[in-house]
């Protein structure tokens, strides 16, 4: 294994300084691995953390600034962040109109943000709401959460809570936002490739040359079956057909669209599986108004693709659009 890193113990807050280092508009305290906005809360705006285990960055500290995140704890590799990150990273952002936490559906992520929040509202006068990602639609339970697995429609509800509460919406508007779009978008995902950790320097499973596991979860989880390599028409049909079942879409509808991908994908790739998706919607009557393609939920050097889609509305159009400034997702301002 070669990793450009010190040593594996080491490599998140390093990994977080070097992020502080570039870009000004963030903060690190470097004890905790708690990353938030410079300034401070701003007094009277409804803050908004969310965290999770590191291993899939951008996730989550790369959209902590202006109409994102307020706050970020960052865990160690696919490891849940513990109650005291999460408190501090609660209270950087708490700017006196409370708090909505961003939290994908895993067992420890539920358990300690739940630890969290106990503990900031009892030490000081703070409301605190909770927005629970389960967008997988791969399995309905797994070793690490009870449900769907939270994954990438958690990069749009971060956008969109905190253009939300930006806008200077209350707690319970803010809140609203999150859950309804939670209720509204599916996720599933494939790898072409295994994830390998730097604790342990070996693929987390195996995967022969010609199958795929399809329905991976962020973490190297299996998925719901191992399947034949295809090409990216065929991938694209098998990811996007899950999804349009599943809620769901129908003929006429519009879409915000998330081409994602897993770590070790380049973007030449990611754009061929938006183009087969954009015709697999296309024949379907379904318009992807607005499409992120990237690596924004990743699982360290995976190679794959997971395709998310949420139901747009006039609402969330508008909030998508809203300006935001982060390390890694920036516009409109």
């Amino acid at each position: 294994m070669k990793k450009l890193i010190n040593t594996p113990a080491k490599l998140v807050s390093e990994s977080l300084a070097g992020l502080a280092a570039a870009h000004r508009e963030i903060v690190l305290n470097d004890e905790l691995n708690v990353v938030y906005r410079a300034g401070g809360p701003r007094p009277g705006k409804v803050g908004v953390v969310c965290g999770g285990g590191s291993g899939h960055e951008p996730a989550h500290a790369g959209f902590v600034g202006m109409g994102m995140l307020d706050a970020a704890a960052c865990g160690e590799i696919f490891t849940s962040p513990v109650p005291d990150q999460l408190v501090e990273a609660t209270n950087r952002a708490n700017g006196g109109a409370g708090v909505v936490q961003i939290v994908k559906n895993y067992t420890g992520d539920i358990m300690n943000f739940e630890m969290a929040r106990e503990i900031a509202q009892a030490s000081g006068d703070i409301e605190i709401e909770t927005v629970v990602v389960d967008d997988d639609v791969a399995v309905e339970d797994s070793l690490y959460t009870a449900g769907r697995r939270g994954v990438g429609l958690t990069v749009i509800v971060e956008k969109l809570v905190g253009a939300a509460a930006e806008s200077g919406m209350s707690l319970r508007e803010v809140t609203q936002v999150g859950r309804a779009a939670v209720s509204e978008g599916r996720s599933v995902g494939l790898a072409l490739t295994p994830v390998t950790t730097p604790a342990s320097g070996k693929p987390m499973f195996d995967l022969e040359e010609d199958k795929i596991e399809f329905g991976v979860g962020i973490h190297g989880e299996p998925g719901r079956e191992r399947r034949d390599f295809a090409p990216a028409a065929e991938l694209a049909e098998a990811l996007a057909g899950p999804i349009l079942a599943d809620l769901p879409f129908g003929p006429g509808e519009e879409v915000i669209a998330l081409v994602n991908g897993m770590g070790a994908t380049p973007l030449i790739e990611l754009y061929v599986m938006n183009a087969e998706l954009a015709r697999v919607l296309a024949g379907r009557r379904i318009e992807p108004v607005r499409t992120l393609v990237g690596n924004y939920m990743t699982s360290l050097d995976m190679a794959g693709v997971s395709f998310t889609l949420l139901r747009a509305t006039p609402q969330r159009l508008a909030l998508w659009d809203a300006p935001v400034v982060t390390p890694s997702l920036r516009w409109g301002a």
